[in-house]
């Protein structure tokens, strides 16, 4: 299909906002009579709370009010996941607004403080005696599986959720094959350190609404809000602002029940805006794995087998531990054709900070593991990084491990070979003691939410007199350019710049709601409904043009605010003219659509079989890096990515996409370790948890392949969380290449680097 507004790289609306400083974030907004309020967290990663006494701090002048977990409505709340709990017993996990009988991680919430100003609500908060008695606690996956493990949550287990693959007969086969390799692989935290903290004011309106005004990816969340105050879900009310960086880390519910009990308790406005230091302690971070493969194949190089047991340490909470472990069953084997495969994933509650949902939901974790045992298997046998994944990989009418079909392009042959060549012949060595290696890797991941959830996400599209248009939708705008993308959406289909298109987002009361900016979904699942409602807006222009033209309705088209005969160019009408007469015969210049994905049965056992996703994107990077063997140190030279990305709505967002995923693995290959030790945290701030700096990345060269076979709006796929799959094994690839060391756990320091090279020698 050949479109004018969609595929071309314009700039986001909200470009030159922000560039020159103007966007409003969460902690920008105050309202008159504000409070500040301020968080009491704790001291230990595993305790009893044996008493809580804030009397001291109620009578400090100022403080307007103390709160903790027995002045909370409903502080206990359990998450549905929608399915059968036969598949861990601490699947459906409970919450706690506040903790209450004993703490679970550092840092958990314990009590809430509002007063005039933020160094009295501080002062309150060292006034707050709570009594501990220190327990144990549990800090290590592999321990806490243990039968007489400290038991984390209320179960008589720590083990979360797990799955399963079987598929074909994994013993036999790895009896005829003719190479194996066996290696353990370890990836850590990793925190999302955006640059904007968490942060939101509250207040109750005059209608007795509590209404929220939060930096938030899931706007959602007005109704477990709802739940805690024991209020209808219609009191309450979610106002997204422009979100500073998100990356899964503003999924999970932050500071809105904090602001509404507190707004709700004091009748008063209330802010909250945490510290760095406490955005570390209380968000979520990227899962740590322990991944134990096991591969084999033919001389060849063709595999026959694989065995993977995953152990996924789910931290304190179940949070969003049970979809993350499913994406990371499904992509264990990655995007290859295994005729072999047995696959054992479990997630484990330890006294380490929560684990959640992280940019690469799951399909991070393994994509390292399994793309750096190809990489070895290819060396072993005596073939180039390229060779053995061409002759392994996933190709139309090959079906995933669980059985599923691939509904859509399956191009992963098309991105390696292209990411390939485009980084060139390897180069000569600058120096004696600095050694240049190359490495590819490719990755698969889904987009959209899992087939089983009823997913579902709704736009409005509404025509003004004189031919403006006017957008609703519930979307979160990480930044990320989602609304944009459904702004040129709207002006494809209805022949209107950019310009003359208002969007509103984000508010639960007056945006109807799209769900979730999560899942790599919003383009596939906002798009859609956005496509939907302007074609069926512009459905009703078409028959109110093809009368005042007398022309056939398929002779019709939509350019530069006019409705033309496509036969006779020269005859047409403005859009004014047709929205006029639409109004004047009482149509209706409005659409208010629903998207829904395709469904499929809730899976009811451990073993995953069958369609559990709509699509996947496919994709890969080749890196060229300079290895020191003097100090270890590992510098990233060149980057080629290339990903099929069905169709680019705008080329520019997703070239920023590809180059971001890119930066951000470079960050989880070679600096970013989250340190946890027996709980406690040795990354406090921006200073110890190192992320790469324009200093430490190479420019990234971006390939898009438009195969036009994705089930998004036009054909396109969905690439925010796929764009950061495949960097790290990339990476750690090319070290391997020039310095013929394999690191198997995450991040690549110059000191693990440099250790593992004289351990060599």
């Amino acid at each position: 299909m050949e479109t004018t507004v969609v595929g071309k790289g314009l700039p986001k609306f909200d470009a030159y906002t922000k560039a020159k400083g103007n966007i409003a974030y969460a902690d920008d907004f105050s309202l008159p009579g504000m409070l500040y309020a301020k968080v009491l967290r704790s001291k230990y990663p595993a305790a009893k709370i044996i008493s809580i006494n804030t009397a001291r701090a109620e009578l400090l002048p100022g403080v307007h009010t103390v709160m903790t977990s027995k002045d909370v409505p409903h502080n206990n709340l359990r998450a549905k996941f929608g399915q059968s709990t036969d598949i861990g017993p601490n699947f459906e996990g409970l919450y706690r607004v506040l903790a209450e009988e004993k703490v679970r991680f550092l840092g958990e919430a314990i009590a809430l403080v509002a007063a005039d100003s933020e160094k009295i609500a501080e002062e309150a908060l060292t006034l707050i005696d709570v009594i501990y008695e220190q327990l144990p606690g549990v800090f290590d996956p592999i321990e806490a599986l243990k039968p007489d493990a400290y038991l984390v949550g209320d179960n008589d287990t720590n083990l979360v959720s797990q799955f399963k693959i079987r598929q074909g007969d994994v013993a036999t086969a790895f009896e005829s094959a003719d190479v194996i390799v066996e290696n353990t692989y370890r990836v850590p935290f990793k925190d999302h350190a955006f640059l904007e903290p968490e942060a939101g004011v509250a207040w109750v309106d005059e209608n007795g609404i509590i209404t929220i005004r939060v930096c938030t990816q899931v706007i959602e969340h007005f109704r477990t809000v709802a739940e805690v105050l024991g209020i209808p879900h219609n009191h309450v009310r979610v106002i997204g602002t422009w979100v500073g960086g998100g990356f899964g880390g503003k999924e999970d519910i932050s500071v809105e029940s904090f602001l509404a009990l507190l707004a709700w308790k004091t009748k008063q406005p209330v802010k909250l805006t945490y510290t760095r230091e406490e955005s570390f302690l209380a968000h979520s971070k990227r899962h740590p794995f322990v991944m134990k493969y096991k591969t084999g194949a033919t001389k060849d190089g063709m595999l026959v087998a694989l065995e993977a047991e995953l152990i996924a340490d789910a931290g304190a909470y179940t949070y969003l531990s049970p979809w993350v472990l499913l994406y990371a069953t499904v992509n264990a084997a990655g995007p290859y054709n295994i005729p072999h495969v047995k696959v054992d994933t479990v997630a484990v509650l330890t006294n380490n900070p929560f684990s959640s949902a992280y940019r690469g939901f799951g399909a991070v974790q393994p994509n390292f593991a399994y793309e750096s045992q190809m990489d070895e298997l290819a060396r072993i046998l005596d073939l180039d990084p390229l060779t053995i994944r061409l002759k392994n990989c996933l190709r139309q009418g090959d079906t995933l491990t669980t059985g599923a079909d691939f509904g859509g392009s399956v191009a992963v042959q098309e991105v390696a070979e292209k990411a390939w060549q485009a980084l060139g012949p390897k180069r000569a060595d600058p120096g004696k003691h600095i050694k240049l290696g190359r490495g590819l890797a490719v990755g698969m991941m889904s987009y959209g939410r899992l087939t089983f959830l009823h997913d579902t996400s709704r736009s409005y599209i509404k025509l003004e007199l004189d031919g403006s248009v006017l957008m609703r939708s519930g979307i979160p705008d990480l930044g990320a350019g989602q609304a944009q993308a459904l702004v040129q959406i709207a002006a494809e289909e209805l022949g209107v710049p950019l310009e003359k298109i208002k969007i509103f987002t984000s508010d639960t009361s007056l945006t109807p709601l799209a769900g979730t900016s999560t899942a790599t979904r919003q383009l596939y699942m906002s798009g859609n409904a956005t496509l939907k409602a302007a074609r069926e807006v512009k459905e009703r222009l078409i028959d109110k043009a093809s009368v005042m033209l007398n022309a056939d309705k398929t002779d019709l088209k939509f350019v530069n605010e006019k409705i033309l005969r496509i036969s006779e160019p020269d005859k047409y009408l403005a859009l004014s003219a047709v929205i006029g007469q639409c109004s004047t015969d009482g149509d209706e210049l409005y659409s208010e659509a629903q998207f829904n994905a395709p469904f499929t049965e809730v899976p009811v056992s451990d073993v995953i079989t069958g369609q559990t996703f709509a699509d996947f994107t496919f994709g890969a990077y080749a890196v060229e890096v300079a290895v020191d063997e003097e100090t270890g140190a590992v510098n990233v030279e060149r980057a080629v990515t290339c990903y099929d990305v069905g169709k680019a709505i705008n080329p520019l967002n997703v070239e920023g996409q590809l180059e971001g995923g890119g930066v951000d693995s470079i960050g989880y290959a070679l600096t970013e370790n989250f340190e946890v030790e027996q709980g406690y945290l040795k990354s406090h701030s921006l200073a110890e948890y190192l992320l790469p700096t324009a200093l430490d990345v190479p420019d990234i060269e971006t390939i898009l392949v438009e195969s036009g076979a994705g089930i998004g709006p036009y054909g396109a796929k969905g690439i925010g969380e796929p764009a950061c799959n495949a960097m790290a094994p990339a990476i750690i690839n090319a070290i391997r290449d020039a310095v013929g060391v394999r690191i198997t756990s995450l991040p690549a320091t110059s000191e693990k680097v440099l250790f593992a090279m004289l351990s060599q020698n």
